[in-house]
């Protein structure tokens, strides 16, 4: 029996440099960053107000903003970021 391929992550990193990685969705769109701050790796989250304006803090992920993580398993990221 063969078994289904895992459904993609919803969430996906790119990084930056070693000490930040972009934190994107599916389609592309960058909704914060994990930024290595303390010995941690902290969201912070990114949104775009009606001008293009950026807003530190907002976005989808507003409510996640300055989670923590001990590191970068992208399996917990998604669990705890899920988008709503």
């Amino acid at each position: 029996m063969v078994k289904p391929a895992p459904a993609p992550p919803a969430l996906t990193l790119c990084q930056i440099n070693p000490g930040i990685h972009q934190v994107l969705t599916t389609n592309g769109e960058h909704v914060g960053n994990l930024k290595w701050i303390a010995g941690k790796w902290k969201f912070k989250a990114l949104g775009l107000d009606l001008d293009g304006t950026l807003i530190p803090g907002g976005g989808p992920l507003t409510e996640r903003h300055n989670t923590s993580f001990d590191s970068l398993d992208l399996d917990l990221i998604n669990a705890t970021l899920a988008l709503p």
